[in-house]
């Protein structure tokens, strides 16, 4: 697929969401910041986009190139890599933005490969939304910013294992709070979280650190939600 392909399919998916009543050009221009003019000619194929300006469009409406591949083109690309052996799953370890963004983690974007217990991750409950199409566990390392908010539930180089069919704000176990890796600027950040109107607060476990506020910006709270961390592995 082309740059001109996804451009049509940005179009189309764009179209989708404003006839669902979801999206206005009016809105898709302030989330942008471009003039609505910009936005309506390309809508209306009067012109294309530049690399920039598709990557914020993609951006505003929490979509990935991966989101503008049919089923078929993402499986040219995918990994193929065994899904399993015998008692183990193999679960892939990316960049904290593939996880954030991509729904299927392909070849190059793996860096290793953890073997977990299939036992293990069948006891794992979900709790998705609008998640059916996502490869549902991805591994990534915990920088020391990162580290440093959560400790000490988390160490610097520290593995966590993220399960993305869990991306509800709902306890897993009765009184205790979940850890969820979070969109935020096409990356991760891991954080205690809760919603406060059309916001998620963002609470660091270090109270040395402080709380951040992320607007949802008309999103649903799922879609910034990448997932639950449901395992963390610190290297000895």
């Amino acid at each position: 697929m082309n740059a001109g392909a996804l451009q049509d399919e940005l179009r189309r998916v764009l179209w989708e969401r404003i006839k669902a009543r979801k999206l206005t050009g009016l809105g898709l221009a302030k989330q942008t910041g471009f003039e609505q003019a910009y936005i309506s000619n390309f809508l209306n194929r009067k012109r294309s986009l530049s690399l920039e300006g598709m990557d914020r469009i993609l951006a505003a409406q929490s979509l990935t190139i991966y989101d503008l591949l049919n089923r078929e083109e993402i499986n040219k690309r995918a990994s193929s890599i065994a899904a399993s052996d015998g008692d183990f799953e193999n679960v892939v370890l990316t960049e904290p933005e593939i996880a954030a963004t991509a729904a299927i983690i392909t070849r190059d974007d793996v860096r290793d490969i953890l073997k977990f217990k299939k036992s293990f991750l069948r006891r794992l409950r979900p709790a998705a939304a609008g998640r059916a199409d996502w490869q549902r566990f991805v591994l990534m390392k915990v920088d020391a910013q990162e580290a440093a908010s959560m400790y000490p539930r988390l160490l610097p180089g520290a593995t966590v294992l993220i399960d993305r069919h869990y991306n509800l704000l709902q306890p897993y176990r009765r009184n205790e709070v979940n850890i969820y890796a979070v969109r935020r600027n096409r990356t991760c950040t891991i954080k205690y979280v809760e919603r406060d109107g059309d916001h998620l607060v963002l609470r660091p476990h270090n109270q040395t650190h402080p709380v951040s506020v992320l607007p949802l910006e008309g999103r649903d709270a799922s879609e910034m939600i990448v997932g639950r961390v449901c395992h963390v592995a610190i290297e000895a």
